[in-house]
């Protein structure tokens, strides 16, 4: 690794398809501070704008994926005050997860702690090493679990385990976590890095296009009632068939050969 990308508190890296951004400050087991936010949000805005970029990877450097925020940031003298952590490191974060019509994985390579948990399970996929760990660290400080974690856990797993979760504070494995449905899937140790390339690699090469659609049916799935989801389908179904990549599938299926999808 180099000087300069030792220094920097996000390293970003792009292959074929691929970004992948990775949180670097390993010594704090890559706990958020304002500079690290800004960077990570910066990069997802490029990230959104680069159409060669088709799939987004964020994982962390080191041991943990992300430990949350960085306390001796929010207790310094001349440090910032909970509102703005929270609006400007993590809501404004989490809004452009679940903004961006590209596919992102969430690879959670070791612990994920209070909004390093969150901010991974916004991703649109969230993959775990079988050693990693979530836990929802808020009520060991007396805070209640942000960066979308009282909209995201009831959802995912129920409120009778969300509310366990975050009340308890308990350490829930990957394995669990997978089994109770809170991530997509949990890898051996192993392979985890190699599982985690072919799942980007097979989402890159996808129809870019039809995935952010249904990404964006699905966000407003979520606070809506069935007859106006059905008009989103109608308006978002049409929007698809637009698209490059679907005159090509159905060719290509017509054609009885794999489809080159160009991602637009």
């Amino acid at each position: 690794m180099s000087k300069d990308a030792a220094q920097s508190t996000l390293l970003e890296s792009h292959q074929g398809g691929v970004l992948t951004l990775t949180l670097n400050r390993p010594k704090v087991f890559n706990s958020f501070n304002r500079e690290m936010a800004s960077a990570l949000q910066a990069a997802l805005d490029r990230a959104e704008a680069d159409k060669s970029v088709r799939c987004i990877v964020l994982t962390g450097e080191g041991r943990a994926f992300c430990a949350g925020q960085d306390l001796g940031e929010i207790t310094a003298p001349d440090g910032p005050d909970m509102t703005t952590i929270v609006r400007e490191s993590y809501n404004a974060t989490v809004r452009r997860l679940r903004a961006i019509e590209k596919p992102i994985i969430g690879a959670v390579n070791g612990v994920a702690a209070g909004a390093g948990a969150n901010l991974a399970l916004n991703c649109d996929l969230c993959v775990a090493n079988e050693k990693a760990s979530f836990i929802q660290a808020f009520s060991k400080i007396g805070l209640i679990p942000d960066s979308g974690g009282t909209y995201l856990m009831p959802r995912l797993v129920g409120m009778q385990r969300a509310t366990g979760l975050a009340f308890l504070g308990e350490k829930l494995s990957a394995e669990d976590a997978e089994r109770m449905g809170m991530i997509w899937r949990a890898y051996p140790e192993d392979v985890f890095e190699t599982k985690v390339r072919e799942l980007a690699e097979k989402l890159a090469s996808m129809p870019t296009k039809g995935l952010g659609l249904t990404k964006r049916a699905f966000n407003q799935g979520l606070t809506q009632g069935l007859d106006a989801q059905l008009d989103v389908e109608e308006t978002l179904q049409f929007e698809a068939s637009q698209t490059h990549d679907y005159k090509e599938g159905v060719t290509a299926f017509l054609e009885k050969r794999p489809a080159v999808f160009k991602g637009h």
